[in-house]
């Protein structure tokens, strides 16, 4: 039974990577190498409602739920190896809370809310806490 479901998640896992990528020392998913681009982007999510917003000279997360505001120095995105520094952008935001903020590229995000779909992905992590939501160019 522990094999079974074992093997369920292992697949489950594996069907999250897009099918041309691999996570191995060859061929690793994030570079090091920041992008050129400075884009401004707003990240959004609901239940429970969260933003990110990422202008030039700083990031900020304000949570409704919580009324935290969290604001960050700008920081250049890494991208993804062999991909257009518009398909992933991860913001590496803060160290000790291993705080992050990932954008990606997808073919259309829904908000759940009012089910417009938007052209990015997004992801803020800090600690334990993880947001999926949506995101957009400014």
């Amino acid at each position: 039974m522990k094999t079974l479901i074992f093997c369920t998640l292992l697949l489950g896992l594996s069907s999250c990577l897009p099918a041309n990528s691999t996570n191995n020392d060859n061929n690793q998913v994030v570079s090091s190498s920041p992008t050129t681009e400075n884009q401004e982007f707003q990240a959004f999510g609901n239940e429970p409602f969260w933003s990110v917003k990422v202008s030039p000279s700083e990031i900020v997360y304000s949570s409704l739920a919580t009324d935290e505001k969290l604001t960050f120095p700008y920081v250049t995105p890494l991208a993804a190896d062999g991909r257009l520094p518009d398909t992933v952008r991860v913001y590496r935001l803060e160290e000790e809370n291993n705080t992050m903020l990932i954008i990606r590229k997808s073919k259309g995000c829904s908000d759940t809310m009012s089910d417009d779909l938007h052209p990015y992905s997004s992801l803020f992590i800090r600690g334990d806490m993880v947001l999926e939501g949506c995101a957009r160019k400014s």
